[in-house]
């Protein structure tokens, strides 16, 4: 890989976690009764998204949808079956905090999720067909995702109904 490669690399998760942790800091700013930080965060996260993508594409990655989902099936799969059960096993053996933990295991938990998702959609599409069209929606605790209906309760972490958001 290229000197050029490696900083793309680079700048692409540089940016995706500043994004991430202002839109943590916009939340935080929300809570505190702080809404005109909350949107500059909220700007700046957006702005770093905007980063992150241009690296993103340049450094060659999205290609065609279905090499795009047969890489999303194969890092839903490296976080299931090797990066969260070698998190939490490091979890146990630092007797780290049970937030941790469970922080760890229920996003191993929703990866299943969504390795499958991409999976019935590599399927669809291997058959001439698109995913099917409808409203996707968020689990708020834990990221579990469904289609069109939401459960009386997260199959995941048990989060109501009505907590779910559209995504």
């Amino acid at each position: 890989m290229s000197k050029t490669q490696d900083n793309l690399k680079t700048a692409f998760a540089g940016e995706s976690q500043a994004n991430r942790k202002y839109m943590a800091f916009a939340a935080k700013a929300e809570a505190d009764g702080k809404p005109g930080l909350a949107k500059l965060f909220r700007a700046a996260a957006e702005g770093e998204n905007i980063h992150a993508l241009n690296h993103f594409v340049a450094s060659g990655e999205v290609k065609s949808t279905p090499e795009n989902l047969m890489a999303a099936i194969a890092g839903e799969s490296y976080e299931i079956d090797t990066m969260y059960p070698q998190f939490m096993m490091e979890v146990s053996e630092d007797n780290a905090d049970e937030a941790t933990m469970l922080s760890f295991a229920k996003a191993e938990k929703v990866e299943e999720f969504h390795k499958a998702m991409f999976t019935d959609a590599l399927f669809n599409l291997e058959k001439g067909q698109d995913a099917p069209d409808g409203d996707y929606f968020i689990c708020p605790v834990c990221g579990y995702l469904v289609l069109a209906e939401i459960p009386e309760r997260c199959p995941i972490c048990a989060t109501l109904r009505s907590r779910f958001y559209k995504a």
